[in-house]
């Protein structure tokens, strides 16, 4: 015979689910409004014009020009993701271990280039490394050169604004990580005759690399879409794939092979995040798996 009490708690049981499930709708419908919609939208846009047609997707994988500014978007994702790994994790780590008092004035140093737009900041790196720019003014001043260095329009300089732009993200999501783990470990660590880099490497770094991951990712997800940044302070060959789909729209009216284009880098950087966790994962071990 089955247990009323049971028959009373499972009741209860979905009854307290139903306002969870709730709770969630204005997200879903969010998503559903802002995200889902408009992929369907561009989907459509882009297989018909007015009938049905791939002639856009073969277009862009038929012409050479389209293979060289992906390569190009994801070198340029690439290259930022990881100075933005190498400079932002040492940043992090001198952020978790800085003085109680000084963090907060820490921290808002590095939030305080994120206040400001990002097209304003990429018309601040024209002014410093234009030719009569900041640096070439100082180099030229100071007799070490006598012509300015063109160093607006290059792939250097893109890759430059980017990751200053970029950086806090990585140096927060690494700090976020880096505060959570207990000094007592590494304590022990050294009680049991671990040097100060063995314990690093064997006990600090595996604990702190699940925030050196996401960062890794988010950075990549964000640098692949990119295209204020490189039109502003990049050369015509550093054209990125967002470049590509402003100007199909903007000069071309193009709007089904923009659209077509937008398909494709949706599911390209879905499909390096992808490659790029496996990567990680398997190049980088978790906590639980570290030796």
């Amino acid at each position: 015979m089955t247990d009323p009490d049971s028959i009373r708690t499972g009741h209860e049981g979905a009854g307290r689910g139903r306002p969870v499930a709730l709770l969630l709708l204005p997200a879903l419908l969010l998503v559903a409004a802002f995200f889902a919609y408009p992929i369907l939208d561009l989907t459509k846009a882009s297989l018909f014009d007015p009938d049905f047609t791939t002639a856009h997707f073969v277009k862009f994988f038929t012409q050479n020009l389209y293979w060289r500014v992906s390569f190009n978007t994801v070198e340029t994702a690439f290259v930022t993701t990881l100075l933005c790994a190498v400079i932002g994790y040492p940043a992090a780590w001198f952020l978790a271990h800085s003085p109680q008092k000084l963090r907060p004035f820490l921290i808002f140093l590095i939030l305080l280039p994120m206040w400001v737009s990002v097209l304003i900041r990429s018309y601040a790196w024209m002014a410093v490394l234009g030719r009569e720019g900041i640096i070439n003014s100082l180099l030229m001043g100071t007799g070490l050169i006598s012509e300015p260095f063109a160093m607006l329009y290059t792939t250097g300089a893109v890759h430059l604004a980017m990751v200053q732009i970029l950086l806090p993200i990585m140096i927060l999501t690494c700090y976020g990580v880096m505060r959570e783990i207990e000094p007592d470990l590494l304590k022990a660590a050294h009680v049991l005759g671990a040097g100060r880099f063995r314990a690093f490497l064997h006990v600090y770094l595996p604990l702190s690399l699940s925030g050196l991951r996401n960062g890794a990712v988010v950075i990549f997800i964000l640098s692949m879409g990119y295209f204020i940044t490189p039109e502003l302070v990049g050369g015509r060959k550093d054209m990125m794939i967002g470049n590509l789909i402003v100007f199909q729209i903007d000069k071309l009216a193009n709007w089904g092979f923009a659209s077509a284009i937008g398909i494709i880098l949706l599911i390209a950087t879905i499909a390096m995040v992808l490659l790029l966790r496996a990567g990680l994962d398997r190049v980088v071990p978790s906590a639980g798996r570290a030796e």
